[in-house]
């Protein structure tokens, strides 16, 4: 018989009822002082609590890496002491939660922060990013001094170890969609000549060094690693399919004899011989965020846990819509449907009033 989502899962020693992840969304709702979590979060999160594993938010491992406005971060004491409230309503429902570690690198805005954004080159990404003000062109960013992105990397593992004592299960290493790790990795947004920037064993070097020091701070078991191959969110250009190829295969060599929790690959279109691939050299635990075009993912994909294609499947827009999301799929709906006006910024509407089944 074939694996089936709603078997439990044992993620480097982390026991998970099942196998269906709630993926990392931004919602823009951290309105507590220094860019805190709330109570309406913690009652979030914990209304979610069914999912095999919750990644949170991305989250911003330093001040300069806030890309959008109420962000959370986790660079501060007031901040760890807020998403202990986050975890702690988790806890008490029985789920697993890590935190989405994410630096935004060059997307972002001064009248955010008041620094500018920082990146691997001064390569300013066409498009807008939303700010309090509304819509602002992107600014070109201040490229990072080999120092800095050391600095940088220290960064990431201290919001590591804020995190463990926060009370969350692990991190998640945001390398997606375009933010800081992910312009490391691409070559139109990193044109360094140095030892970060030129091949593609160069651009995967920053990736590969924070995930090490995120591992040495709280341990490889409680490390995730996102990904999306060919995505090109926030001006990426990964277009050339042998660069792409090269890239990723080199990466996740290198990422895999570091044993980290799992590898979180978010799919773009036309790539699922490269998902196959990267499936079958990883170590540990796949989980797969499908590519499913403008429909949500839904009940249909579980069948990619039962044919061996991932072990976890992430679900996003019906996890936002459905706190009870496992339940309905293993009974095969309903579904409510997400309301896209309220996803970034707002109170409780289209939150956490969403209503559950029965």
């Amino acid at each position: 018989m074939s694996t089936t989502a709603f078997e439990s899962y044992d993620l480097s020693g982390t026991h998970l009822t099942n196998r269906i992840v709630m993926a990392p969304m931004t919602r823009s709702r951290a309105y507590g002082p220094g860019q805190t979590p709330t109570e309406l979060m913690a009652e979030y999160y914990a209304q979610r609590a069914g999912a095999g594993l919750i990644v949170t938010e991305g989250t911003q491992p330093s001040a300069v890496g806030q890309g959008y406005p109420d962000t959370p971060g986790i660079h501060s004491a007031e901040q760890i002491a807020a998403w202990r409230t986050v975890t702690d309503a988790v806890h008490a429902e029985g789920g697993v939660i890590y935190l989405q570690l994410m630096h935004t690198g060059r997307v972002g805005h001064p009248s955010l922060t008041g620094l500018t954004p920082v990146g691997p080159s001064p390569v300013t990404a066409k498009g807008q990013v939303y700010t309090h003000e509304g819509p602002q062109e992107f600014v070109t960013p201040r490229e990072l001094t080999e120092d800095e992105i050391l600095e940088t990397i220290a960064d990431y593992a201290a919001a590591a170890r804020n995190a463990v004592e926060a009370g969350f299960d692990g991190v998640e290493l945001h390398g997606a969609n375009g933010y800081l790790i992910h312009q490391f990795l691409a070559p139109n947004s990193n044109t360094r000549t140095d030892a970060w920037g030129g091949s593609p064993e160069a651009r995967i070097r920053f990736a590969v060094e924070t995930a090490r020091a995120v591992a040495e701070a709280i341990g490889a078991d409680r490390v995730g690693f996102r990904i999306s191959p060919g995505n090109t969110y926030n001006d990426i250009d990964e277009s050339d399919r042998p660069d792409v190829e090269a890239t990723y295969t080199a990466l996740v060599a290198e990422l895999a004899p570091l044993n980290l929790a799992y590898l979180h690959q978010m799919e773009t279109p036309e790539i699922r011989d490269l998902t196959l691939r990267l499936r079958k050299s990883w170590p540990t635990a796949f989980v797969l965020n499908p590519f499913t075009g403008t429909e949500p993912t839904g009940p249909a994909e579980l069948r990619l846990i039962e044919d061996g294609t991932a072990d976890l499947i992430a679900y996003g827009g019906l996890f936002l819509a459905n706190p009870d999301l496992p339940a309905r799929l293993a009974q095969g709906g309903p579904f409510n449907t997400p309301d896209s006006a309220t996803h970034f910024g707002g109170d409780h509407r289209g939150f956490t009033d969403y209503p559950a089944l029965g």
